[in-house]
């Protein structure tokens, strides 16, 4: 059983469902996003945890795992969640929370990767799935497929390109680490 942690558009969620993996929950830290109608037209439960609802980030998060656990999650993937996970929320997910990035890691953490990439210039971008820590990016890697940077990239027209490879490589990961 599948919760997903979602911010916005809800692209790589929609690729899990797609997928016909068993996504049971869905919440974000904001209200409105793209995400939340796609879980919702998939008729996926979803919840909302503002940060500003709660009198600390572990109180939040306490109150989401709490959700998720009543949902029978079983493995939490952020797809897209632009928000740290603190070792309280962790420890009640051990070892079963997974993020995709848009970079290679461990070299381009953070919520600008793409930015970074082209920056340096890079001759590679990724679609990275990670096991999540309570660091920046810095738990182990699962897997990773490359995506080359062309001549002329803009971040937008990588970015095209990576959630391309996102879209593949997320739900065959995650149906994997369902498999076990």
């Amino acid at each position: 059983m599948i919760g997903v942690l979602v911010s916005g558009e809800g692209t790589n969620l929609q690729a899990l469902l797609d997928a016909d993996l068993p996504v049971v929950a869905v919440a974000s830290n904001r209200p409105g996003v793209q995400a939340l109608v796609r879980a919702e037209a998939a008729g996926v439960p979803t919840a909302v945890f503002p940060l500003d609802d709660y009198p600390s980030r572990d109180a939040r998060d306490a109150a989401m795992a709490d959700w998720l656990e009543g949902h029978g999650v079983e493995l939490v993937v952020c797809a897209g969640y632009m928000q740290l996970l603190r070792r309280p929320f962790l420890e009640r997910f051990p070892g079963r929370v997974v993020n995709v990035h848009p970079a290679p890691l461990p070299d381009f953490p953070g919520a600008h990767p793409l930015e970074d990439v082209l920056a340096v210039g890079a001759r590679e971008a990724a679609a990275t799935v990670h096991y999540v820590d309570d660091g920046v990016d810095t738990g182990p890697v699962i897997a990773s497929e490359p995506v080359p940077v062309l001549a002329g990239d803009t971040v937008e027209t990588l970015r095209a390109r990576v959630h391309e490879a996102e879209h593949r490589l997320l739900p065959e990961v995650v149906a994997g680490l369902c498999a076990r």
